[in-house]
């Protein structure tokens, strides 16, 4: 089954030889900061409260709560028909719709959408409509006060869970797994939001947690006062809040993504991971997270240091710098995934209790189209997520030093420079299997 390995593997189709790829990219990271120390010497983006404010009447109909709690209920509804399909559907695993819907459909349609439309866990999550139905058992909320201590410490563990299925799990694809998995998820989360009060889904809620982070990258912003705004992406990037867990939410992202093409190597496949048993697949888990979160932090303090700064704080104002190589290494990684096995979600849909003779939109026959992208393009756009995702990222740490130092030396910002070519190298290594 495709969802099996649903990342893109160890490929040989790269359009152009990887030494050149490997080169390229670690010259242009190399070149944009020569380019930003010569001709970018003052803080360019906005702050905070930057953006042209939107029609007053259209915020007041997004925030309105009839929109949101309709489309939450709606989002409630597909839930539901999930965790039927699971567990009513048929037990072969690709014919399954709810492995489909979870793994491709939502964990991966989640970052193009809320790239186009900002924040939608937020808008849409039904456990916040389902709190709000189970509150008056619990109004007082008694862990609130300790709520922002956390910061996004949980949801980086939440976050961590999902992967850890998603990546580790040698059951995962089975449709009583997917089912257990989301109701399991939803108990857990409700009982802590009774215990926290409602603002726990931003903190503890993996899937909001990095829906907003992504959105970090959308046009769509607010402004100190709450207010909605259209303004440059890369200034709503540096315009996230400075919380706890920031970093760590972060990593998770980027050391699975590494663990996920680490997975694809010869060397994995014939060695640590031959048994294909969870403890190897845990423990590569957790040391790729470590490693990649060890070398930012390295990176971020040497920076802090040679600037005369803090060192203790540096690994949170740099956090948002990094959304976008995040963002980069997700591009990268599920692509081919989104554009191809997607496309079994709408198939299975014409028939998702798998019954004789059902076919309800006509496509339950079809087969997935291979030919939808071609390997060239696939390979492009990986390579071209991750060079993209490390220059922006350059350029958000440039803009970070310039607004917290007097003067961004290029030797203070070179370590952490040269961090993020190291995970450009390794990153464009692990993804075509070196």
């Amino acid at each position: 089954m495709t969802v099996l390995a649903h990342g893109v593997g160890s490929r040989t189709d790269l359009p152009i030889p990887i030494g050149f790829a490997l080169y390229g990219a670690g010259a242009a990271i190399l070149a944009s900061f020569a380019v930003l120390l010569l001709f970018w010497r003052t803080p360019h983006l906005g702050g905070a409260d930057s953006g042209r404010p939107l029609p007053a009447a259209f915020q007041r109909l997004l925030d309105g709560s009839a929109v949101r709690r309709g489309l939450q209920a709606g989002a409630l509804l597909v839930a539901a028909f999930v965790v039927a399909a699971a567990l009513a559907g048929p037990d072969d695993t690709s014919r399954n719709l709810a492995p489909w819907v979870l793994y491709v459909t939502f964990w991966v349609g989640l970052v193009p959408v809320s790239l186009l439309l900002g924040p939608v866990w937020r808008v849409v999550n039904p456990l916040r409509l389902l709190h709000r139905l189970l509150r008056p058992l619990s109004p007082d909320a008694p862990g609130a006060a300790r709520l922002p201590s956390l910061g996004l410490w949980p949801a980086a563990g939440a976050l961590t869970v999902f992967v850890w299925l998603e990546l580790v799990y040698p059951d995962r694809s089975e449709p009583v797994t997917v089912a257990v998995f989301l109701l399991g998820y939803a108990v857990v989360q409700l009982a802590l939001a009774q215990w926290f009060g409602e603002d726990w889904f931003a903190s503890g809620d993996g899937f909001e947690a990095y829906s907003t982070l992504i959105a970090r990258l959308s046009p769509w912003g607010r402004r100190s006062d709450g207010r909605l705004v259209l303004r440059n992406p890369l200034a709503n990037a540096l315009a996230t809040p400075s919380q706890p867990g920031l970093a760590a939410l972060v990593m998770v992202l980027l050391g699975s993504t590494a663990f996920d093409g680490l997975t694809r190597t010869v060397w994995w496949q014939t060695g640590p991971g031959a048994a294909n048993d969870w403890f190897s697949g845990t423990v590569g888990l957790l040391l790729s997270i470590a490693l990649v979160a060890g070398l930012y932090v390295l990176g971020t303090r040497l920076s802090g240091r040679l600037a005369g700064q803090d060192v203790r704080i540096q690994p949170a104002r740099y956090a948002a710098t990094v959304i976008p190589i995040a963002l980069g290494y997700t591009v990268a990684h599920y692509f081919s995934l989104l554009m191809l096995d997607g496309q079994t979600t709408w198939i299975l849909l014409s028939n998702p209790f798998g019954a004789d003779g059902v076919d309800l939109f006509g496509t339950y026959g079809n087969r997935v189209d291979l030919t939808a992208v071609s390997a060239d393009l696939t390979a492009l756009v990986q390579v071209g997520a991750i060079i993209t995702g490390h220059v922006v990222g350059v350029v958000l740490a440039h803009e970070r030093a310039l607004r917290s130092a007097r003067r961004a030396r290029a030797s203070d910002q070179l370590p952490l420079v040269l961090v993020m070519v190291v995970f450009t190298l390794g990153g464009l290594g692990l993804l075509f299997g070196f």
